[in-house]
């Protein structure tokens, strides 16, 4: 597979009946679903899960998403969603880039960017990273995928 970037955290997805929209491929709010899940499943194997966020009141949240559509993907579709974390301050906000791949043909579908800032889960306001999210974030940190 040809990803943008080397090393990526990469997620398994299947495209089921209940994807597909009037038109006839994978609606794309779904796709946003999909960068939502490979992202959370990343943070997870991070070390940074739904406990560990409630432990120290903090999360990421997302405050921006980039998506640029660039293929169709249908219903049977076998796709790998990809993910590095490309840059942070290590203080508020970090940002990931997403690549979709349809390995049976090597088609990009997808390639989107999220930026996340770091929130106080009882109060909701931005808060500084715990020292636990620079540790497993950064552990994580990879250089810029490259656009074609």
């Amino acid at each position: 597979m040809h990803w943008d970037a080397p090393e990526p955290f990469t997620l398994a997805l299947a495209v089921g009946a209940d994807d597909i929209d009037g038109l006839g491929h994978a609606n794309n709010a779904v796709y946003v679903s999909w960068l939502e899940r490979c992202a959370w499943r990343h943070s997870q194997q991070l070390g940074l899960d739904l406990a560990e966020y409630r432990r120290l009141d903090r999360a990421m949240a997302v405050v921006r998403h980039e998506v640029d559509y660039l293929a169709a993907a249908y219903e049977g579709d076998e796709l790998i969603m990809a993910t590095w974390i490309t840059d942070w301050d290590e203080k508020l906000r970090m940002n990931r880039r997403f690549q979709l791949l349809r390995p049976a043909d090597g088609t990009t579908l997808l390639r989107a960017q999220t930026t996340f800032v770091c929130i106080e889960l009882s109060s909701g306001k931005a808060r500084r990273m715990p020292a636990e999210f620079i540790e497993g974030y950064g552990a994580a940190i990879r250089p810029r995928p490259a656009q074609e």
